[in-house]
């Protein structure tokens, strides 16, 4: 697991419609931290800041440091509200975790070992189902990705999940079946030379069928 970014917050005593406006006027994005034995409490986050970390395409599922006032708690963040239009950020909602907090987050699939891949040496395609999988995780041992190894795949192999190695206390969410991953697909020109191959069996077969007739 990477090392925990850091997120500067400060808190803001009023709320409602025009309060929120002001602050996203002044550059600021307002947002709300809750948890279990908590109070909600209004925050304010620097817009620029939160797009950066939103365009990463991993925010909800990694943890932050929130820095409230020099104050310093472990969250995830839960939502983001962006403007329909813009596409910028509205509001932004962060849980706070304890050690014993599990999680259910989004996982990023890194494929490895694609250049020895049998398949895809082959020229076969490697057709990737999941991007990402849903799993269910303690709040500190959030992984960075989920690591599937190609270096034995051939063309027409499915890969699934049960043939990734997770790490401890790390569960999908999907547990009534296999799911599939990926699949390694056989190149075009291997699948028209196949289908070419059993017309040509056909064909002879009936030729030598229509010859035992005569």
């Amino acid at each position: 697991m990477s090392e925990i970014e850091e997120i500067i917050v400060t808190t803001r005593d009023t709320k409602g419609t025009g309060s929120s406006r002001a602050i996203r006027r002044a550059g600021n994005t307002p947002g709300v931290l809750y948890g279990v034995g908590i109070e909600p409490t209004h925050i304010s986050v620097e817009t620029k800041v939160l797009v950066k970390h939103y365009q990463s395409g991993r925010f909800l599922s990694t943890l932050y440091e929130l820095n409230i006032d020099g104050k310093k708690s472990r969250v995830i963040p839960k939502d983001v509200q962006l403007h329909p239009v813009k596409d910028t950020p509205l509001h932004v909602d962060f849980y706070l975790l304890s050690k014993e907090s599990q999680v259910i987050v989004e996982v990023p699939v890194l494929f490895l070992n694609e250049d020895t891949c049998p398949g895809l040496k082959k020229g076969g395609v490697l057709n990737v189902v999941r991007h990402n999988v849903e799993v269910s995780c303690p709040a500190d041992a959030i992984p960075e990705n989920l690591e599937v190894d190609l270096s034995e795949a051939d063309t027409g192999d499915s890969i699934h999940i049960s043939a990734v190695t997770l790490p401890k206390d790390v569960t999908p969410t999907i547990t009534d079946r296999d799911f599939t991953i990926a699949t390694i697909a056989a190149p075009a020109g291997m699948t028209e030379e196949s289908e070419e191959e059993t017309s040509g069996d056909e064909a002879e077969t009936e030729s030598k069928d229509t010859n035992n007739e005569e």
